[in-house]
């Protein structure tokens, strides 16, 4: 019997590519917004598309309330308004029509600059959205167009999950996004708030904060973004910082207290059953204390947890 085709999951990576599909117009105007034939691939026709480019007027087009992006810079406006008052606007927005005028999927950095070139009225894709797609459109525009902060994205990813009420793993399927990624994106929700402002402005970026999140307490952690940003520190520098930190402590308490060689036996053989290092700590002479099993991926915390009969965070 022939092997069958395994159907790849469903994704939205392409998705504002599909709306964006090459058409053709009989008018010179309209054809000056489309991408060149002959550098762009061949998509299927599509009526609806050819048919809903118009100009619409900016005053008529209310913002999307699922924009993830809360930081615009100005400047980029100002030089994208500049380009635009020479040119125009060579690629259309997207939005969808609203109970009064409408509604805006995609394009608000055109629209901003639209609007800052003193335009009356904009080229416009006139697509059907549902509220998911419009949230789903706006976080992959953001995420694979122009960078968002990683505060930004780990909100957008936040509230993408809460209005949905998706795991991490339907989510990274839908948008095409390694969940690993989205769960390092999320960990920055639990950092102190004056190193997520250093985050926004963009004085710390991703690398520097995993590697502050290591740290124990939220004190040495702002203590180590404060230097880092002083001293404009790079990630393997912060990073050596958090090692050496860490070293330091276990060191500490290995001097601190020497275990019992039954607690060690245990430990040993805890280790060799789950792959991983495995801590006993003791006290009230031995009758009461916690074990701490360490990981250093999700893909191996989901080892370890399945070896326990425990749910992996994909069920999370």
């Amino acid at each position: 019997m022939a092997n069958k085709k395994r159907e790849k999951p469903k994704r939205l990576g392409r998705g504002l590519q599909s709306l964006l599909s090459p058409i053709t117009f009989g008018t010179a105007e309209a054809n000056q917004l489309l991408p060149d034939p002959a550098i762009t691939p061949n998509f299927p026709p599509d009526k609806e598309l050819r048919d809903s480019l118009q100009e619409i007027s900016i005053d008529s087009i209310a913002p999307n309330p699922y924009q993830a992006r809360t930081v615009w810079d100005e400047q980029e406006l100002a030089d994208l308004a500049e380009s635009i008052r020479a040119n125009g606007v060579i690629q259309p927005i997207i939005v969808r029509p609203a109970a009064s005028g409408y509604q805006l999927i995609a394009g608000e950095r055109r629209l901003r600059a639209a609007q800052l070139a003193s335009l009356t009225t904009i080229p416009a894709l006139i697509r059907q959205a549902t509220d998911q797609q419009l949230l789903e459109l706006a976080l992959i525009e953001n995420i694979h167009r122009t960078d968002l902060n990683p505060l930004e994205r780990a909100k957008a990813y936040q509230n993408y999950f809460n209005t949905f009420s998706l795991t991490q793993a339907e989510a990274a399927q839908r948008l095409g996004e390694d969940r690993s990624v989205i769960a390092n994106y999320l960990r920055l929700l639990d950092l102190p708030d004056e190193i997520k402002q250093m985050l926004v402005h963009r004085q710390l970026n991703m690398g520097h904060a995993r590697a502050i999140l290591a740290l124990p307490t939220d004190e040495l952690r702002r203590k180590l973004a404060n230097r880092a940003m002083a001293g404009r520190l790079s990630v393997r520098e912060v990073e050596r910082l958090v090692r050496k930190y860490l070293t330091g402590t276990e060191q500490a308490r290995a001097t601190v207290r020497s275990k019992p060689a039954h607690i060690l036996d245990l430990e040993s053989k805890l280790s060799s059953q789950l792959g991983t290092r495995v801590s006993i700590e003791t006290r009230k002479n031995g009758q009461r204390g916690r074990i701490i099993i360490e990981f250093y991926s999700l893909d191996e915390f989901d080892r370890i947890a399945e070896r326990l009969g425990l749910a992996s965070l994909e069920q999370v």
